[in-house]
């Protein structure tokens, strides 16, 4: 049975002056029905792009490109902009990471949660307006019946979380595309968020790609990770694998960033990966990673470093992109764990 989701060799560049930025080099990965795949990787890697480049909402400028873009069989790299309208909002949809900045503050908060039942659905706007309120109140609010008549900024950014995750279930999507709905919360707050997803993703029984920065989150959400650096996935497999046994020096970088309660001692400093990140323009040689890798060597900085398949199930995902051996690998991450 064919994945809800397959992206295969997926690639946006964005010409600039000084030469196309390649921010997504070539990635892939797939996503089942009511599975969650967790993209993580620091600021800058491609991450929000991945994500709009899916439900194709690229600046003007960016041009993607890939082997294989398809949802439920559909090829959205050939798909026309009226048949891609139909299936945004509907079939697909998106959680932004700034409600604020993602709800219109000129209409109300019913306003806008009728308009994508009404565009997608042959209903009338009682019915519209009954569904706003029956997943308003699923989404944890109360007095949803009023909050209908109520304007963005009226709300907490809680609820304005709520009601854009409400949004987003207004068609019964089979794929959620989530960018880091939880950064701008506060920790208790990210906490309700984030369990209402997984129990709303259940009842539904949805895809959901969540893309973070948080690994905290990763370990608690996810079935797959796919960690990014510089437009490319390092590592990926399921969230066991990747956090029991990292493979890619990147992650076991992130990892030893997180305090471990018991392990980290009171006063003794965090990890951290020293160097930045190269720039993504022009013509790239060798390892992204090289030059903050503690492993490099000098083939690491002119050979294109392919993502290495591991694993007993080749078809399970499991992969880095190092050049050196997985024994080596396995070896290195014993100094995570």
């Amino acid at each position: 049975m064919a994945a809800l989701l397959e992206v295969e060799n997926l690639r946006v560049d964005i010409p600039l002056g000084a030469g196309d930025l390649h921010a997504v080099r070539g990635i892939s990965f797939q996503v089942d029905r009511g599975e969650t795949l967790c993209i993580v990787g620091e600021s800058g890697c491609g991450k929000s792009l991945t994500s709009l480049s899916l439900m194709d909402l690229l600046p003007p400028k960016a041009r993607r490109s890939a082997d294989r873009l398809a949802f439920d069989g559909i090829d959205l790299a050939k798909v026309a902009p009226s048949a891609m309208s139909d299936i945004r909002g509907n079939r697909m949809a998106m959680i932004f990471q700034e409600p604020m900045t993602s709800l219109n503050p000129a209409y109300t908060i019913g306003n806008q949660l009728e308009e994508a039942l009404l565009r997608h659905r042959n209903v009338s706007g009682r019915e519209a307006r009954e569904r706003a309120v029956h997943l308003l109140e699923k989404v944890g609010i109360t007095g949803a019946a009023s909050r209908l008549g109520q304007y963005p900024h009226q709300l907490s950014g809680g609820l304005r979380q709520r009601v854009m995750i409400a949004m987003a279930l207004m068609c019964g999507p089979e794929l959620i595309l989530a960018d880091e709905p939880t950064t701008a919360l506060d920790v208790t707050i990210q906490a309700q968020i984030l369990h209402l997803m997984i129990e709303l993703q259940k009842e539904f029984g949805m895809g959901m790609i969540l893309i973070t920065h948080d690994l905290g989150i990763v370990a608690r959400v996810a079935d797959k990770v796919a960690v990014m650096y510089a437009g490319q996935i390092v590592e990926s497999g399921t969230v066991n694998e990747v956090f029991e046994n990292p493979m890619h020096p990147y992650t076991q970088g992130l990892l030893r960033c997180i305090p471990v309660p018991g392990k980290t001692r009171r006063g003794e400093p965090l990890g951290s990966i020293p160097g930045i990140v190269p720039s993504l323009i022009g013509e790239m040689k060798g390892c992204a990673f090289a030059n903050r890798c503690p492993y490099t060597f000098e083939a690491c900085l002119t050979t294109d470093v392919p993502l290495f398949e591991t694993g007993s199930n080749p078809n399970a995902g499991r992969g880095y992109r190092c050049l050196l051996s997985e024994q080596q690998c396995i070896e290195n991450a014993k100094e995570v764990a």
